[in-house]
């Protein structure tokens, strides 16, 4: 499986981004697909996971504000941010996970300035 990531880019304080990843491969709906994030300075976090069979999990500051989701048909793994606020700039990476490999995408930026 290979991973690439889209669709970061600029935001203003409160708008509205999506990134996606999209997976190669026949075996996506097996692995578990997390997104994280990557500021300057700072170590890399997970910011919300999926399972195979879709229970979510989000890092308490994005919570009721991102949304992750997963098409096995498209084998995409989506990232739906709301309300983006100066502190989720970052770069977002892809993961997917299945026992006992980790596959990561190259990432893409997301900025979110004024």
């Amino acid at each position: 499986v290979q991973l690439v990531e889209s669709g970061g880019g600029l935001v203003q304080p409160g708008g509205s981004l999506r990134v996606s990843c999209a997976a190669s491969g026949s075996t996506f709906s097996s692995y578990v697909m997390g997104w994280y994030r990557q500021a300057p300075g700072k170590p890399r976090e997970l910011v919300a996971d999926i399972g195979r069979g879709g229970p979510t999990t989000y890092v308490d500051s994005v919570k009721g504000r991102f949304t992750i989701s997963r098409d096995n048909t498209k084998r995409t793994v989506y990232l739906q941010m709301n309300d983006l606020k100066p502190e989720d700039t970052a770069v977002y990476y892809c993961k997917g996970s299945l026992y006992p490999f980790d596959i990561w995408g190259q990432g893409t930026q997301v900025t979110v300035s004024s």
